[in-house]
């Protein structure tokens, strides 16, 4: 998780650029589930591994429930019967709809496994005992297992199928509300993109959005990820 932010930047980036096409969307949406079939993979319990073909079917339901997501509400926000101003906001937000809806599914499928077939369970140790096995130069995953139990391996599934909701939302609702609102309220944002030399140079006018939505996603990640990963504990009783 410590390359979270950096892995998602560009991807999240472009998941949230305004008015992306068919092809935009499906693109982004396949390159974030991707990312997410990645981390899934790599943090998943590894008393429980998963095989090719789990992961494969896991991937592609990800990325089809995803785009499904996102066409669909892209295509529905334009006919509902509210203000225009209602209707960019809910735009905006059909990112998050698709990726956190999915980003649960994902998890929840690359890991479903572990329920069928349980986790390993280790006793509770006591402070002396955690500082006895540091000075053997051991952690507490070296304490031999009491059995394996399903009820936790629930527990870890839907916990880390409602964490990537977690994770997700303020990554991709707080930028796009922000940027919403500096390019439709900001004095400084409109006398910026009028100036001569900008309307001059059409690549500039485009980098400048860009690169804002870009300094609040990653301002954004870097400051709320740690209190979405604390949301639950690593280790339950």
């Amino acid at each position: 998780m410590s390359s979270f932010v950096i892995t998602n930047l560009v991807v999240t980036l472009g998941m949230l650029q305004p008015g992306l096409g068919t092809a935009g969307t499906i693109g982004w949406q396949w390159a974030n589930q991707s990312v997410n079939v990645a981390i899934n993979s790599a943090n998943a319990n590894k008393s429980s591994p998963m095989t090719t073909a789990m992961l494969a079917k896991s991937y592609a339901i990800a990325v089809t429930a995803s785009c499904s997501v996102a066409l669909g509400l892209s295509r529905l926000v334009p006919r509902l019967r509210v203000s225009d101003g209602t209707r960019n906001v809910l735009k905006r937000l059909v990112p998050f709809a698709a990726v956190a809806s999915a980003g649960a599914l994902n998890a929840y499928l690359m890991r479903r496994g572990e329920i069928e077939t349980g986790i390993d369970v280790r006793p509770v140790l006591s402070d002396a005992e955690k500082k006895k096995l540091e000075e053997e130069g051991k952690s507490e995953r070296d304490v031999p297992s009491l059995g394996r139990s399903q009820k936790a391996a629930k527990l870890a599934v839907y916990e880390t199928a409602a964490s990537r909701v977690f994770n997700s939302s303020p990554v991709m609702i707080i930028p796009p509300m922000i940027l919403y609102y500096i390019q439709q309220k900001a004095a400084w944002y409109k006398n910026l993109m009028e100036k001569e030399w900008v309307k001059a140079r059409p690549r500039v006018a485009t980098t400048i959005p860009i690169g804002l939505n870009l300094g609040l996603i990653a301002a954004t990640s870097f400051a709320v990820l740690p209190l979405a990963l604390a949301v639950f504990p690593q280790q339950q009783q």
